[in-house]
């Protein structure tokens, strides 16, 4: 299983249910990455999103507290033993974990491959995702060259799991 986030130099992934910043060619990474695949989330980044409609061209599955929870096109799931019988479904290299904080900290541990954009600044934030630099279970396999945005460089960057996983 994948996860994939942007993280500024804290490790900081939001503020206030929003993005700290878009980033153009990061979002085309994200759609170009996710599309036709399986996209994890939760309800907070699922209702973070335009419209507050399921992601197009992808499966939503939503994992919520709220057992009345309903999205219509998407699969609403109420706790992560359901999350992982409903993921045995489909391949793991086709499922993307894409957040928010409270379902990166819970799916991390069943993820093999983090596609992480680094950006090389500060921002106000009240979500944070754990930092792979300082967990030896992860290693940096690849790292682009930094690019700039709106005089904010930033990169592309994929995290391999070092050890054998099980869902």
């Amino acid at each position: 299983m994948n996860l994939i986030v942007a993280v500024d130099k804290n490790w900081a992934i939001g503020n206030k249910n929003e993005l700290l910043i878009r980033i153009p060619k990061d979002q085309r990474f994200f759609k170009d990455s996710t599309f036709g695949k399986t996209v994890v989330m939760g309800r907070k980044t699922f209702e973070s999103f335009p419209n507050g409609l399921p992601l197009k061209g992808r499966l939503n599955i939503i994992l919520t507290n709220d057992i009345n929870y309903q999205v219509c096109n998407a699969v609403v799931l109420n706790c992560l033993d359901d999350l992982y019988d409903e993921l045995k479904k489909y391949e793991t290299k086709d499922i993307y974990v894409i957040g928010g904080e409270s379902i990166y900290k819970q799916l991390l541990d069943k993820c093999d491959t983090a596609y992480v954009t680094k950006i090389y600044s500060n921002f106000e934030a009240d979500s944070f995702f754990p930092n792979l630099d300082n967990n030896t279970k992860w290693e940096i396999i690849y790292e682009s060259e930094k690019e700039t945005y709106s005089n904010i460089e930033y990169n592309f960057c994929t995290y391999k799991r070092m050890e054998k996983i099980h869902i």
